[in-house]
């Protein structure tokens, strides 16, 4: 016989819920409506850099400074780290350029070494157009230390190399300039400035312009040297590694020194150029000079606008440019006599020997 009694079924009756406010996700916090219901609230976003993982969060947590907050602001994340590495796209056309124009110096030197006893190579000193080839040469490679994650030792060696590099180049230059000068004010004879012609005094004026930057680098060694720091404050959700230059006053007082030298070239070559043309170089450098001027003067403001990374890419294009200039202006025109022009690469050509040094 069927059992016709059943187990008494268990009602279950919801209690009955009322909100005035939705419930808050992750990533925002209460905020108290202005009402007589203490109850109710609005959800309100984290604030910028700060974050909530919690439902109904009554308030929002800040991130540590290497930390930002993901796109639903519910967890912290690392920074992005960013510094001019050697795989971003503007590194990748400066490391192009750089090793392109560093070939076309050697191929320069090459020319200049397979051509050294022509007239045009002996005359304005020969041995100072090698050691500005070299310089030239080191500058493009300088390049190198600007870009990758900084360390120290780069940030040493980053605005110093180069300057005592640029140091080197622009005095030999004025050395170059220098001898113009005397040369043809020892045309006359029984000139008191015959005895400075030779290459002792070039030499001199480029060991003695170049130590002066040697030991201006060095005291801002000694003082207060560039290092390696981690800006936090420049962007909210990046933390750039970039070099501190310690001592602002040794920073500017190499590309001070450095300008100054220019200039004092680019007034000397100015005076001087309107000497005979197949003797005297004096209008290259004096455009040489304008060039690495204008450079060096247009970086500073640019130098002084950007942030970040973008700073290095300046500098390196300034690097880069003004290089580039003083290559092209001053050896260009003797490597095409060279090599489409040899009939005005003659002794014929040239004044005579007297009048030559080097």
């Amino acid at each position: 016989m069927e059992n016709c009694f059943r187990p008494q079924e268990k009602i279950i009756y919801n209690k009955p819920e009322s909100r005035c406010s939705d419930v808050c996700l992750p990533g925002n916090r209460k905020k108290p409506r202005s009402s007589i219901h203490r109850c109710c609230y609005d959800c309100v976003p984290c604030s910028e850099g700060e974050i909530s993982n919690q439902t109904d969060s009554e308030s929002c947590m800040k991130c540590r400074d290497d930390e930002w907050p993901n796109e639903k602001k519910d967890r912290c994340i690392p920074k992005v780290l960013e510094f001019l590495s050697y795989i971003d796209g503007i590194s990748i056309v400066f490391i192009t350029f750089s090793a392109l124009l560093c070939v076309m110096t050697v191929i320069v030197k090459g020319i200049f070494i397979s051509h050294l006893n022509t007239p045009i190579v002996k005359a304005n000193n020969r041995n100072l157009s090698f050691v500005i080839l070299v310089s030239i040469m080191l500058s493009f490679l300088c390049v190198f230390l600007f870009l990758g994650q900084p360390q120290d030792i780069t940030c040493i060696l980053r605005v110093m190399t180069f300057g005592v590099i640029f140091s080197i180049a622009v005095s030999s230059l004025l050395a170059k300039t220098i001898m113009v000068y005397i040369a043809f004010k020892a045309t006359k004879p029984g000139s008191y400035w015959r005895k400075w012609l030779g290459g002792k005094l070039s030499n001199s004026i480029v060991s003695l312009c170049s130590s002066v930057q040697v030991i201006i680098c060095l005291i801002w060694l000694s003082s207060s040297h560039p290092f390696m720091e981690m800006d936090i404050h420049s962007y909210q959700d990046k933390i750039v590694i970039q070099c501190n230059e310690g001592s602002v006053i040794g920073f500017y007082s190499v590309l001070g020194y450095m300008g100054f030298l220019a200039a004092v070239s680019f007034v000397l070559a100015f005076m001087v150029r309107t000497l005979p043309d197949s003797f005297n170089e004096a209008k290259y450098i004096t455009f040489s000079m304008l060039v690495f001027c204008s450079v060096w003067i247009a970086m500073i403001p640019a130098y002084l606008s950007t942030r970040g990374k973008y700073i290095v890419a300046v500098e390196v294009f300034a690097i880069l440019a003004s290089s580039a200039g003083l290559l092209s202006c001053i050896f260009f025109p003797k490597c095409f006599i060279i090599l489409f022009k040899p009939e005005k690469n003659t002794q014929s050509c040239l004044l005579d020997n007297k009048y030559r040094y080097g």
